[in-house]
């Protein structure tokens, strides 16, 4: 169960990731600066695939710790998201 949980929050990551990325925020902005040179602009969506599936192997593996460190982890770069989009930074 703890494995579905995780692919959901990724996916939920992907899409908050995506919809930052290509906001037309300055933070964004600067971020897609700093990593058109790491594999071509790309090199932010291979960082999240590789948390999803360190994630995902762990829960495999069934350490406990792998869904809330992943459930917190969704819950930071939804409230990253929710900041750039809001304005508060």
């Amino acid at each position: 169960m703890s494995v579905f949980i995780i692919f959901l929050c990724g996916v939920a990551n992907f899409a908050l990731h995506k919809a930052t990325m290509e906001a037309d925020h300055p933070m964004a902005r600067q971020m897609r600066a700093a990593l058109s040179r790491f594999m071509r602009g790309k090199g932010s969506y291979m960082l999240e695939f590789l948390i999803l599936l360190s994630a995902l192997s762990f829960a495999t593996l069934e350490w406990g710790i792998a869904l809330p460190a992943y459930l917190i982890y969704t819950g930071m770069n939804a409230l990253a998201a929710w900041a750039i989009f809001s304005g508060r930074v």
